[in-house]
């Protein structure tokens, strides 16, 4: 069973850094190809993504996982991936819309001068117009993985990040279409992760049914209950960029920012490591609740613990030990002030992630189980309310450096809310 375990997990590790890596790549490209300017106008996009991953992940993987309960108990779980699709096409039609008519003022909203909205402006148009693609991803990549098909969702998270990497080059040098050709070859990514796992449902060893029900709100929100912890896990890194974004700017300027893109864009990195594992073991947990088997539901949720715990511990000593070497992959123009920011508020940042990991997994066992307040409570404290809170408090008292600090001090509010709330 252990070694179930460490292949589900490892398999969605390797699946959500590949979803991570649509923006990195964007990022390291553009650094190269348009400087400051150019991480600044990214970073300023950054919470969009962040908005749509988490409306997508909150349906796609909240269905899956009622849909786990629901098959693991002989309920009928035969409309849960139309019904899943359904809601994300709905849910992607305001961003379209804001793509087609005011893109500009989305990003001037997000905070940007004249000149980041003439470089962001296209950017974020294909970005939003892709919506749809975004947020059905992670149905494709949930029920795959409550279906026994890790390894389909790992290459197909994998083969569309390879891809993404691929066209940013394409696109913005060859053809030499910039800042455009970015956003192209990242809204394409999706589609080509949602090809590779329609391999497994046309295949033989699919049992996920695709039938259809007349569409229910009162189904999809007892979904997205159980999406509720993957909603915040996503949202939190667009809250904490927009909310970061408007202190920096207030603080040190555009190069600020700038530094806060190196620090933001390694940390999605990270964060994806730890809900990879949390999403791994999930659909171990649920079938487990499910089936009544409360002795594996423990065994589970003690290794993701373990798990989370050194993982939490190798991303701070790489950080820590190699802090300007990842500064230098995105400071191409060799800006001294950017690397001086970026140099504190990664190793400040980071030290959030020494208790961030145990939150992810405990939120996440909730999750899975049918606890919806722990997971709810939890979830909101870390990706709204505590970082918030931590981010405008500590600003005020220790300037930058606060901000940066601001992540842990949420982190352990957020950990103490969950204990105390953990047996309601």
């Amino acid at each position: 069973m252990f070694h179930k375990f460490l292949k589900y997990i490892s398999q969605s590790i390797s699946g959500m850094i590949g979803v991570s890596v649509y923006i990195l790549a964007d990022t390291f490209f553009i650094s190269y190809k348009c400087g400051a300017d150019g991480l600044a106008a990214l970073n300023l996009i950054l919470p969009v993504f962040g908005l749509v991953f988490a409306i997508g992940s909150m349906i796609g993987i909240g269905s899956a996982t009622r849909y786990n309960i629901s098959t693991a108990k002989g309920s009928p779980s035969d409309y849960y991936f139309t019904q899943s699709i359904f809601w994300c096409l709905i849910c992607s039609i305001p961003f379209m819309l804001t793509g087609i008519f005011i893109p500009h003022k989305a990003l001037a909203l997000l905070g940007a001068d004249a000149g980041l909205i003439r470089l962001g402006r296209n950017y974020m148009r294909i970005v939003l117009l892709f919506t749809p693609f975004f947020m059905s991803n992670y149905t494709f990549t949930a029920f795959a993985r409550n279906d026994h098909a890790t390894s389909i969702a790992m290459i197909g998270s994998i083969s569309g990040s390879f891809f993404n990497i691929l066209f940013d080059y394409i696109f913005m040098f060859p053809l030499n279409l910039g800042f455009l050709g970015a956003a192209l070859a990242t809204a394409l990514s999706p589609v080509v992760t949602m090809l590779v796992c329609s391999t497994h449902y046309l295949g033989k060893n699919n049992h996920v049914e695709f039938h259809w029900r007349k569409p229910s709100l009162r189904r999809i929100i007892r979904c997205c209950q159980l999406g509720v912890s993957a909603f915040f896990a996503e949202i939190s890194s667009a809250v904490i960029t927009i909310i970061f974004n408007m202190l920096i700017l207030r603080i040190a300027g555009n190069i600020g920012i700038a530094a806060y893109g190196v620090v933001a864009n390694i940390s999605l990195v990270a964060m994806a490591i730890l809900n990879g594992l949390a999403q791994g073991a999930q659909p171990l947990i649920s079938q487990s609740y499910g089936k009544g088997e409360h002795d594996l539901v423990r065994k589970f949720l003690n290794w993701s613990l373990a798990a989370a715990l050194l993982i939490e511990l190798v991303i701070v000593v790489l950080i820590y030990g190699f802090t300007d070497t990842f500064i230098s992959i995105f400071n191409s123009e060799h800006n001294l002030q950017l690397l001086a920011y970026a140099h504190t508020g990664l190793r400040l940042y980071f030290l959030g992630f020494l208790v961030a990991g145990i939150n992810i997994v405990l939120v996440a066992y909730f999750s899975a189980i049918d606890r919806a307040l722990p997971a709810v409570l939890g979830s909101v404290m870390r990706g709204i309310i505590a970082i918030a809170f931590c981010a405008i408090l500590f600003s005020q008292i220790l300037g930058l450096n606060g901000i940066w600090l601001s992540f842990l001090g949420s982190e352990i509010i957020t950990f103490f809310v969950i204990l105390i709330f953990r047996k309601s």
